[in-house]
Order: structure tokens, then C-alpha cells, then sequence
């Protein structure tokens, strides 16, 4: 009886819910970044493995597919666009990148919170992702549209090394 509760405190039913994450960066790797952590919506978590078919002679049954190179996606972070008087570290980074070409790479953790009720309402961390030296490789803000009502959306896409899932 009692491994039967423990199982099932270790496989929970419940799927995590997406809407509540925190995006970290780290200068140089180690140095956190006190301002830009609040996003609207982050994408991009995602990694493949090319494949190269090689045919064997006078097998015509099937060919052998040999696992290759891992092909990230781009990391996709979109806020509402800041008129703050002070730049935010990461707003430097981008427009640095895009008007001198100078790249300084950094780690991004991007952090999934379990919802915890009660009196304090501390985030509980559930799982991460850690992006290895990214740097920035798209900026772009949503349109204006005199006919909307809407916040205007600053995305902001990096590449990156190699992504390596954190077990918490």
C-alpha cells in the first residue's frame, strides 16, 4: 500500500499548467540579470536530430537512417514593449548586437513554476531549461494599428549552443 502512494505521488496526474515561468539570463554565464525576467510568452524549446539515410546495396527493403548533428530552434521571448527612461540589460545586448555587431553571449534559464496556494504564494520550480551561450539573432516589435487596442509586443529571438533540461 504504502509503494502505491508513492507512485502516485511520483507520476502526477496533472500536467504542469504553461502560464507561469520566469526567463533568467546570466552575463558572462554567472551574472543575473536583475531586470529582464517577465515575459509574456517564450518559445522555441525545441531540438531534433538530423538523420542521414544511407541505402545498402541490394537491400531494397528499407534503408539505414544514422542519427547526425542536433539542429536547435531559436529561443522566441515576447513582452510588451518597455518605454522605461532606463534600458534593461537585455535591451542594450540587442541593440548593441544590431548596430556594432558585437555579440556577448549568454546562459538563459527558463524556469515552469507550479502553482502554490495558501497564505505565501511562493513559486515552486517544476522544471527548467538552460540555453547555453545565446546571443540575439532577430528583434522586432509588433505593428500599430490605429483600429486596435492592444499592447505592443517586443519579441526578441537568440540563438543558441545546446540546451540541456534541468531535473528539479
Amino acid at each position: 500500500m504504502e509503494a502505491l502512494e508513492t507512485f502516485k505521488n511520483i507520476a502526477d496526474p496533472n500536467p504542469a499548467l504553461s502560464h507561469r515561468f520566469g526567463v533568467f539570463f546570466f552575463a558572462g554565464g554567472f551574472i543575473p540579470n536583475p531586470i529582464d525576467f517577465r515575459f509574456q510568452r517564450v518559445s522555441g524549446l525545441s531540438a531534433d536530430i538530423q538523420t542521414e539515410t544511407i541505402n545498402e546495396g541490394g537491400q531494397n527493403l528499407h534503408a539505414h537512417r544514422l542519427p547526425g548533428r542536433i539542429n536547435y530552434n531559436n529561443l522566441v521571448l515576447e513582452r510588451g514593449y518597455s518605454t522605461s527612461v532606463i534600458p534593461s540589460p537585455l535591451g542594450i545586448e540587442f541593440n548593441v548586437a544590431f548596430s556594432r555587431f558585437k555579440f556577448q553571449p549568454s546562459n538563459v534559464l527558463v524556469t515552469l513554476f507550479e502553482e502554490v496556494g495558501g497564505i505565501i504564494d511562493t513559486p515552486v520550480p517544476i522544471a527548467s531549461w538552460l540555453f547555453m551561450k545565446a546571443y540575439p539573432v532577430k528583434w522586432s516589435v509588433s505593428d500599430f494599428d490605429a483600429q486596435a487596442n492592444s499592447v505592443v509586443i517586443d519579441t526578441l529571438e537568440m540563438a543558441y549552443t545546446r540546451i540541456q533540461t534541468i531535473s528539479i
